[in-house]
């Protein structure tokens, strides 16, 4: 079973050999390591470049913002499964890939898997800012608050031949959009992995402040009308409770 695994790139040098070697690191031995980038105007190439007998495809053009190059990423993919690590990302363990493909195996009905995260310092990757830990998916469960942590959803690459990618009119939230889509509106079967597979850096798009993080709370309402699903009046809470228990379970 082949996994792709994308990355989005543009002007990532500061990060992007963390991100690299995390995925090198992995101890599954098919992977399809894809890297996409905006044309990068800093040192992100040559950092690809250094990698270049790891790397299975690298695509640099000018792009419509991150959801456009995570579209051609899943594109460009021919795995079976599909999942993306973002450029100031890395996996939390060598056996992330394993554990995920394992998942898949034993159950062939099987559609995409989500785990847990750690929200990490930008500078100390030592340092958990924030614990997303997730649950198995129930009916209804994307209204009262739940979805699971993006980076950490891999799924069948045919479900995103047969359902679509990612929305480029929610700029901050297309992968809240489209993980929406895939398991509330059109059942695919998941399940959880109860394991931190990812360190995510704070401070990207929806996490650098409050701000941002409401302005992606108006767009899951946006992302909820679009799929004909009414969100309750009170989303905004039901969405920030778990957000704040994060910080809470930050030490366990």
């Amino acid at each position: 079973m082949k996994v792709s695994i994308i990355t989005i790139t543009y002007n990532s040098e500061r990060t992007l050999e963390d991100t690299i070697q995390s995925v090198m690191a992995q101890d599954y031995p098919n992977i399809e390591y894809i890297i996409i980038d905006g044309k990068s105007k800093d040192g992100t190439l040559a950092i690809v470049d250094k990698y270049k007998n790891f790397v299975s495809k690298v695509v640099s053009e000018p792009d419509r913002g991150l959801y456009d190059a995570m579209n051609k990423g899943w594109q460009h993919a021919t795995g079976d499964i599909v999942g993306y690590i973002n450029s100031d990302d890395f996996f939390a363990c060598n056996d992330a890939i394993s554990t995920i493909v394992r998942e898949f195996q034993n159950d062939e009905l099987l559609d995409g898997v989500h785990a847990n995260l750690y929200y990490v310092g930008a500078e100390n990757t030592d340092r958990v800012v924030r614990y997303w830990t997730t649950s198995e998916y129930t009916t209804g469960a994307f209204k009262l608050g739940w979805h699971p942590a993006h980076p950490t959803f891999y799924a069948r690459r045919e479900c995103y031949h047969r359902l679509g990618g990612f929305r480029l009119d929610l700029p901050l939230s297309a992968d809240f959009e489209l993980m929406l889509r895939f398991i509330e509106v059109n059942k695919l079967r998941t399940k959880h992995i109860d394991k931190v597979l990812v360190r995510m850096r704070i401070g990207g798009a929806t996490s650098r402040n409050i701000q941002s993080i409401l302005h992606g709370i108006v767009q899951c309402r946006h992302a909820f009308r679009v799929n004909g699903i009414k969100a309750p009046i009170y989303y905004p809470v039901l969405r920030l409770f778990p957000k704040l228990k994060q910080f809470v379970q930050r030490h366990k």
